[in-house]
């Protein structure tokens, strides 16, 4: 019954993903033919913008967020420990601190560039990017202070995500002002926003796994199982969707 529901939950979620764009378009049409004045469907069309960006929001703190895995590291063969370890905990947790420290300071340049453009903020340095790396590593490390920050990932997204609408609407493009244009290896910037997301949300479920419950205490984490990467296949089948979302919006 609860496999059927999944599989149920992911076809309407399907559904509408490769429906809804063409209703925005709709929606836009109409809009275009009154664009002077304030309408019902220049409404909608703002506010579909958000749609898209909380559904994201919602399935990943549903789903990509509070990890469970299997942790018998008693009758396990193939355990991680030692100097592997520490590599594996040093790479990710500084890889998942810099994203996430990066991001956040995405949404803060494009606040600062789209409505308080008196405001000349400089770029963060090495050292004040070393300090926001090792505060967001403690953060990391404790489990409610994790989970903290994924809603805060998650909320950044959203942000974002409605600048970029903003920008789309009214025709504003992006220059070398803004600190997004360092990724401009796409010129879909809805593109940039996700595969950062991403980036993050698979780093994230690797650090989840390297601490969940006693592993970095004990200092021995089990080698994952194929259960264990089952989240993986999830995320990038539910992002690979929100991506043809996009794809088709545009």
């Amino acid at each position: 019954m609860i496999i059927k529901n999944n599989t149920t939950k992911l076809l309407v979620t399907i559904s509408f993903l490769l429906i809804f764009p063409f209703v925005q378009k709709q929606w836009f049409n109409l809009y275009s033919l009154n664009i002077n004045n304030i309408s019902f469907y220049s409404i909608l069309y703002y506010l579909s913008g958000a749609i898209c960006p909380s559904l994201v929001y919602v399935n990943s703190l549903k789903n990509y967020t509070y990890y469970n895995f299997t942790n018998d590291k008693s009758h396990s063969i193939k355990i991680i420990k030692g100097k592997r370890l520490l590599f594996l905990v040093t790479i990710n947790l500084i890889f998942l601190s810099y994203l996430i420290a990066d991001y956040i300071y995405i949404n803060f340049d494009f606040i600062i560039n789209l409505f308080l453009e008196e405001i000349n903020v400089p770029k963060p340095d090495i050292p004040q990017l070393s300090f926001s790396i090792f505060l967001i590593s403690i953060l990391l490390i404790f489990k409610k202070s994790r989970f903290l920050l994924k809603k805060i990932i998650l909320v950044n997204f959203i942000l974002i995500s409605l600048y970029l609408w903003h920008l789309q609407i009214n025709n504003i493009s992006v220059d070398d002002q803004f600190h997004i244009y360092r990724y401009f290896g796409s010129n879909d910037l809805n593109l940039i926003n996700l595969f950062i997301l991403v980036s993050i949300e698979i780093t994230f479920y690797t650090w989840s796994f390297l601490s969940y419950k006693t592993n970095l205490s004990d200092w021995i984490v089990p080698k994952p199982q194929k259960s264990d990467l089952i989240p993986f296949l999830n995320i990038f089948i539910f992002y690979f969707f929100i991506i043809i979302y996009y794809s088709l919006l545009t």
